[in-house]
């Protein structure tokens, strides 16, 4: 089973790379799949290196407060 999660993007770089967090965890991913334009700020879902697609802030709020739910409560 394969899980991507939500990042904010903190700095993109001139090779299309960013910097993202991940609950107070930071990744370097390629941006090179995204199909919309990303700036600093926005979040993306991120696998395997590489940020899949663009989420919405409220969106990947939801998603990182389940999965930081799921750490809690050791259910993994």
């Amino acid at each position: 089973m394969c899980i991507a999660f939500p990042g904010r993007i903190i700095s993109i770089d001139a090779d299309n790379f960013a910097v993202i967090d991940i609950g107070g965890t930071r990744r370097e991913v390629s941006l090179d799949l995204i199909d919309k334009e990303v700036t600093v700020g926005d979040y993306v879902i991120a696998h395997a290196g590489y940020a899949l697609h663009k989420v919405d802030e409220e969106q990947a709020k939801e998603d990182l407060a389940f999965l930081q739910e799921l750490i809690d409560n050791e259910i993994y």
